[in-house]
């Protein structure tokens, strides 16, 4: 369940990227079933990076080198001008100070190099902090989510470090009205007949990828879509 639309990144064979705040290696994973690409994921919750390491060792074997890091965004430990392109998907709503983050990414990132960074879309989040809103609820999760991003205001932040737009679109349009009936049924988030019903539709459009899942999740994305895609190309130096 890819965010982040790999093809955008015009990545050349032995380019290397950097996941920074990796989860369980999503884009990793598919990174390393294109081949030829470098790519390393870094995330700070061992957990994590422990089921990213499992899933990768599923997955056929690579020409180039795939690896896991545990580290912090503000800090990774790599020199600068390090990666042909940076991925960082829904990572920067959890960071109290994402400028720090975005500044490092600046920093790691080759002149001419892609940053992609994929965030919650505002008003299907909005619905959801409105549905489980107060103490222990959807805004109130420890490692949660503890801002809700205008898309225009963050590409200009992320502009101002020196990048220039290239590209955008929305993603999982199937996937708002899941989290909106978590949010509905809160306190039985995690066993609600309703919640349980639509994940499996969920498991299953991810398993099988039928064609009207497909069909449906292309209308629903621009539309409703719980995630956005910004695309940048970090500026040449003068």
């Amino acid at each position: 369940m890819l965010t982040a639309r790999l093809e955008k990144l015009g990545l050349k064979p032995g380019a290397w990227v950097l996941d920074l705040g990796c989860g369980e290696g999503r884009h990793v994973h598919g990174l390393h079933v294109l081949g030829g690409i470098n790519v390393v994921g870094l995330d700070r919750d061992g957990p994590s990076l422990v089921k990213a390491r499992e899933g990768l060792a599923m997955l056929p074997a690579a020409t180039a080198t795939t690896g896991f890091v545990e580290g912090d965004a503000y800090r990774t430990p790599y020199a600068d001008a390090t990666f042909d392109a940076v991925i960082c998907s829904e990572v920067l709503e959890h960071l109290e100070d994402y400028h720090a983050a975005l500044a490092e990414i600046a920093r790691v990132l080759k002149p001419g190099g892609v940053f992609v960074a994929t965030v919650p879309r505002a008003w299907p989040e909005r619905i959801c902090w409105a549905l489980a809103s107060g103490p222990g609820g959807y805004g109130d999760q420890p490692g949660g989510h503890v801002r809700i991003f205008d898309e225009r205001e963050l590409a200009a932040d992320i502009a101002t470090g020196g990048f220039d737009r290239t590209g955008r679109h929305h993603a999982h349009g199937l996937h708002a009205p899941y989290w909106w009936l978590k949010c509905a049924f809160w306190d039985r988030r995690d066993d609600h007949p309703l919640v349980k019903l639509y994940h499996r539709f969920l498991v299953w459009d991810l398993m099988e990828r039928p064609w009207l899942t497909r069909a449906l999740d292309a209308v629903a994305s621009p539309v409703m879509g719980k995630s956005v895609a910004l695309y940048f190309r970090k500026r040449e130096a003068a």
